[in-house]
């Protein structure tokens, strides 16, 4: 890991209905302190790409949408264990940190005033993580997704031409410097093991 730098986990919103669920809050639960956790958009998100065609607004309007999105899950997830607190920007990531709590990051404040994030569906959740591990000078980035890995790494570039992880995503790992690793549904003993001890685990992203 990089530094002393916090551990920014990317919890999918596939994960919003999924037995799996339980285990990873548990899991970066007994972590707390040294974790970030960022939310996906799961069904929130989906109803934003749903209503858009019918409804016919922008693509900045979406974006602001599927942001309020992430948060709606945030807050989902905040409901689910007592040492999860939402937090929406780095100054309140840090005292959730050094409280031994685990911050859930709320996107809007933060991605709205930031000039570097294009407002589209090309910049998801995924690359919102990695563009918050870098402005947090994160030890590691943990992408959570559905699906099987191969310990000899993942490219990045195959993993968005493949839908796991969105279009911008690659520019926001390789711009935030942090080492990335993807992992699967049941892989949250190994990630709790990984943020805990510094140990390697997962299919690192290159």
């Amino acid at each position: 890991m990089r530094g002393d730098g916090p551990v920014v986990v990317k919890l999918g919103g596939s994960f919003a209905f999924s037995a799996h669920l339980r285990d990873w809050l548990e899991a970066l639960a007994a972590c707390a302190g040294r974790v970030v956790i960022v939310p996906g958009g799961g069904p929130f998100a989906d109803a934003v790409r749903a209503a858009q065609p019918r409804m016919g607004f922008d693509d900045g309007a979406a974006h602001h949408m599927a942001l309020l999105a992430m948060e709606q899950y945030g807050q989902a997830l905040v409901g689910l264990d007592n040492l999860l607190l939402p937090a929406a920007s780095v100054d309140a990531i840090r005292r959730d940190l050094a409280a031994k709590r685990v911050p859930v990051w709320m996107p809007t404040q933060m991605v709205l005033s930031a000039t570097d994030i294009a407002p589209t569906w090309d910049t998801t959740s995924d690359s919102l993580a990695a563009w918050l591990a870098g402005k947090l000078g994160a030890g590691r980035l943990i992408i959570v997704k559905h699906g099987e890995f191969s310990r000899d790494g993942a490219s990045v570039d195959e993993l968005a031409a493949h839908g796991i992880v969105d279009g911008a995503f690659a520019r926001h790992v390789r711009d935030s410097g942090v080492e990335t690793f993807i992992f699967g549904p049941a892989d949250h003993g190994a990630a709790a093991i990984a943020i805990r001890d510094g140990a390697v685990a997962g299919a690192a992203v290159v």
